[in-house]
């Protein structure tokens, strides 16, 4: 188990939620919110259940549903950063960029060697 992915992960999910409150009040930005929570704690809820996978069929699907939930999420960032006005939040959105960038490319990683297996 990579409890260091575990952690950032984890850590990725709770930044996400801390700063969805930030966003527009306005029923554009009521639905990126949505999509975003999602996204963002749903690809470590899976490779958090990965873990427990009961076979390496099963490991290589959730991680694969958690890099698929991880390309949501840096796409949602994307789609904030190009059309928020208000640039007061740009160096955690910068940060949320970077980082789902990142975790992609490990869980790609990992799927990527699972499927070699």
């Amino acid at each position: 188990m990579n409890k260091d992915l575990n952690v950032r992960l984890f850590e990725f999910s709770v930044t996400v939620l801390k700063f969805l409150p930030n966003l527009p009040k306005t029923p554009e930005f009521n639905v990126i919110r949505y999509q975003l929570a999602k996204s963002s704690t749903s690809s470590g809820a899976n490779y958090e259940e990965a873990q427990a996978g009961s076979s390496k069929p099963d490991f290589n699907n959730k991680v694969r549903i958690a890099l698929r939930e991880m390309r949501e999420s840096n796409y949602w960032h994307r789609v904030i950063n190009a059309i928020l006005t208000d640039k007061k939040s740009t160096v955690q959105l910068n940060y949320l960029i970077n980082e789902s960038d990142e975790l992609k490319k490990i869980l790609g990683s990992i799927v990527t060697k699972t499927n070699k297996k």
